[in-house]
């Protein structure tokens, strides 16, 4: 139900003197004809706050008691408006406006002013059910899971429901690293309804890459000094059969694609898969032993990704403003940060003495040892900490490069050239590392603007067939390109 149904139900509310949605009550100023605030006179009698037991007040404490309770089911609502939770909500929400609605303040201001401030509390919330569930952010989200369940269901769960085999090859591995790639690039806004949708569609997503990824292929082994299949073994093919439906039935689960198994239907039938293989007598026969090992992790793999389904609705891992890794990313930004300020500000003074390339290195090793728990958005943030990094190291070389620079009296005049189109790069990057403004702001267009005529420097620069110059304008290339990759990586306002 959309605001203009909310509008229509409080049109009673908007017939009597005080506005159900008007502005918050005036603290004793009132509003002349003309708008402008008048003080109460001084003779006026004073109103006296009314008893708490008043009916209309006992009725407004009721309500905010009920606003209270579903305001924290609001705020980390992260469904869309056809869920059977937002149907909910919006129904109990309106039912209370309803009620606020109907309160008789007897003409008083101060239970209409109780009564405004309450109706606004409802109003509120309904508006930020509404916002988030059609926010363009959660659109966004939704038809990326939308088309990963579309590939998902093509390629994995329809072949096995048909009673075939699921093909995962590289191209269905490289499509969902596609799709969680552009989950991790939509913006929440700070948002938590926002960042919990995200944070349960990646979650699913690479537990699906995990589990198409990581299957045990089925072995036949036989006994010494006879051709026949060892029984063990043939059990063991038998239950990894089973392992390979259940696998299907996961993936199924986890992309919404199943409308009759449950978590716990299938956690059964897999806990049931290891009791069968606990019991089997390998008779000491360590390849069957190993064999055996490795469906029962298999087993454990899938048991792990079944708690999938209720961790969204019980965890605060989608704020991953409190993660450790996270924290531990941004101590590393701010102490890169302050290298690059002290390199920027050496660097104008012509001072070349002061290159912390040690320093860098040992911070790329600690980046290096995150843990991202395979989490993208955190691999993300360590990704682009890492390009902060060797953005700074790169520039330290190409001016140390620039300084030793000594050209002999037969260079070749294209070779030339690109020294001179480097020498150019090396101060717009300089430039580059200490832009700190928007992608709309004067400065960033200049900016990509003078490192594009780099670019179109380079391509009109005739080697003549000398292979050093060749050489030397493709690294020249791809160092412009990294630059104006790295002034979009720091405009692009990624969050986690």
């Amino acid at each position: 139900m959309g605001r203009a149904a909310r509008r229509k139900t409080s049109s009673r509310a908007r017939k009597r003197k005080t506005s159900l949605f008007g502005k918050p009550f005036d603290g004793g100023k009132r509003m002349d004809h003309g708008g402008s605030q008048q003080q109460q006179h001084p003779m006026e009698p004073q109103q006296q706050p009314y008893h708490p037991q008043h009916p209309a007040m006992m009725r407004l404490y009721e309500v905010q008691k009920e606003v209270a309770n579903l305001g924290p089911q609001v705020c980390t609502f992260s469904g869309m408006q056809n869920d059977r939770d937002y149907k909910r909500l919006e129904r109990e929400l309106m039912k209370l406006q309803l009620d606020v609605d109907q309160v008789d303040t007897e003409g008083k201001p101060e239970l209409q002013g109780a009564r405004k401030r309450a109706a606004q509390e409802v109003e509120g919330l309904l508006r930020y059910l509404e916002e988030n569930a059609t926010h363009p952010s959660r659109l966004a989200i939704e038809h990326l899971s939308n088309e990963a369940r579309q590939l998902v269901d093509e390629c994995v769960v329809a072949p096995q429901r048909s009673g075939g085999v699921a093909e995962i090859n590289d191209e269905l591995v490289d499509a969902l690293q596609e799709l969680v790639l552009k989950l991790t690039q939509v913006k929440t806004e700070g948002r938590v309804p926002l960042r919990k949708a995200r944070y349960r569609a990646l979650t699913r997503l690479c537990a699906v890459q995990d589990v198409v990824e990581g299957r045990t292929q089925q072995q036949t082994l036989s006994l010494p000094l006879s051709g026949d299949t060892h029984e063990a073994v043939h059990r063991i093919n038998q239950v990894m059969v089973k392992v390979s439906m259940a696998r299907s039935q996961l993936v199924a689960l986890l992309m919404g694609l199943s409308g009759r198994d449950s978590c716990a239907h299938l956690s059964r039938i897999l806990t049931e898969m290891q009791v069968e293989l606990d019991a089997l007598d390998v008779s000491g026969n360590a390849a069957i032993r190993n064999y055996r090992k490795q469906v029962v992790e298999e087993i454990n793999g899938l048991l792990k990704h079944l708690d999938l389904e209720v961790e969204g609705d019980n965890t605060h891992r989608y704020d991953l403003a409190q993660n450790n890794s996270i924290r531990e990313i941004e101590a590393v930004r701010a102490h890169v940060s302050h290298l690059r300020e002290g390199v920027l500000r050496h660097c104008a003074m012509g001072d070349l003495g002061f290159r912390p390339k040690a320093e860098l290195q040992s911070l790329l090793t600690h980046l290096d040892q995150v843990d991202t728990a395979k989490n993208p958005c955190i691999r993300e943030a360590r990704r682009r900490a890492v390009v902060e990094v060797q953005a700074i190291i790169t520039f330290l070389d190409l001016r140390e490069a620039l300084a030793r620079r000594q050209p002999c009296a037969n260079e070749h005049p294209s070779h030339h050239a690109v020294w001179m189109v480097l020498g150019s790069l090396s101060d717009l990057q300089a430039q580059v590392l200490g832009f700190d403004g928007k992608r709309a702001d004067k400065s960033y267009m200049i900016l990509e603007e003078l490192l594009t005529k780099q670019l179109l420097a380079l391509d009109a620069v005739d080697p003549q067939g000398d292979e050093m110059t060749k050489v030397a304008r493709k690294q020249a290339v791809k160092f412009a390109q990294n630059i104006l990759n790295y002034l979009d990586m720091k405009t692009d306002e990624w969050e986690y």
